[in-house]
């Protein structure tokens, strides 16, 4: 009964024509494909996910109680990071990344921009265990939250007794992450026929069809792999991408593909931020030295135009996913 009351809260603040997976888990839209998070096995709970939506925006999760995850994944920016090109970690440190936009997780198989992980549940392990990012690990959350009477009581409401453990930790986590679902942008009331683009919104999508859906392939914007952006190596990051984690030279320089929806709200753009406005990321592919995109500067602009479609206002300004007040 507590995931329908989840489920319909999500369907409510849409006002689109959803499916829902069963047994309960998201609701989505009929143009969606099916989830890759396989719910069968692992049903949304209301109170795991409420208890994830705390851990998500406490500090109690990194080393000197300075940065939650919410530092680097802000919900007004589409659990992006918009105040740095890298993410910040504990003692003003920075990372080697910019900070991936959050949503739609239930659909993607592996996480990061070197696709590092392959489980929501795991995937949180990297921020927190990394020195320069929340600089902990799980067993010294795990320590810390036993300590709190309040977490140990929510701990109890959703795992039925009141012990903390880090599975149960990352489950919360993941269960929360996992309601993160942007699917109320123009794009998708276009589709649902409830809306219609502009002229200039139409020529975008057309060109958009032809040089950019093969990466960024709708509705999600995005196949879940790997490409090279082009972009020449940062001498001081020295980051290879997915051959980081694989060791293999045909790896190099692959990151993994973004969506695009919610522009607006997750620059800056690339995996190490350098571009913060959409107009240089088109030039940028226009120019490449490898398969540059044969487009003008007046197509460029009908591209944004169309990509500014992808914006989802009400997801990113959602109370239900915010701060837990």
């Amino acid at each position: 009964m507590r995931q329908g009351v989840i489920l319909l809260v999500v369907v409510m603040m849409s006002g689109l024509a959803f499916t829902l997976s069963s047994p309960p888990g998201i609701a989505y839209p009929d143009h969606f494909p099916i989830t890759a998070y396989d719910f069968r096995a692992h049903p949304l709970d209301s109170a795991k996910v409420q208890l994830g939506r705390r851990l998500f925006y406490d500090e109690i999760l990194s080393a000197d109680g300075t940065i939650s995850c919410a530092s680097c994944h802000s919900p007004y920016n589409a659990f992006a990071h918009t105040d740095h090109d890298l993410s910040h970690g504990i003692n003003d440190q920075i990372g080697t990344r910019n900070a991936p936009a959050l949503f739609n997780l239930a659909w993607s198989t592996s996480f990061h921009h070197d696709g590092a992980h392959h489980s929501i549940e795991l995937q949180p392990l990297a921020p927190i265990s990394h020195p320069a990012e929340m600089g902990s690990s799980i067993g010294d959350i795990v320590r810390r939250l036993s300590e709190h009477a309040q977490y140990r009581q929510a701990f109890s409401e959703s795992f039925g007794d009141s012990l903390v453990t880090g599975e149960r930790v990352l489950k919360a986590l993941a269960q929360f992450q996992l309601t993160l679902v942007s699917a109320g942008a123009k794009y998708d009331r276009v589709q649902a026929g409830k809306d219609t683009f502009s002229v200039q919104e139409q020529k975008g999508y057309q060109l958009f069809q032809t040089y950019c859906n093969d990466c960024h392939f709708e509705p999600l914007f995005t196949t879940g792999g790997f490409a090279r952006n082009g972009l020449r190596v940062d001498t001081t990051l020295n980051d290879f991408g997915r051959m980081m984690i694989t060791a293999l030279p045909e790896d190099s320089l692959l990151f993994k593909i973004p969506s695009l929806r919610n522009l607006s709200y997750t620059h800056p753009y690339m995996h190490d931020g350098r571009f913060r406005k959409l107009r240089q990321v088109l030039k940028h592919y226009a120019s490449r030295d490898v398969r540059p995109m044969p487009i003008s500067a007046n197509e460029q602009s009908d591209i944004v135009a169309f990509l500014l479609t992808l914006d989802d206002r009400d997801f990113v300004f959602n109370r239900n996913h915010g701060f837990p007040h």
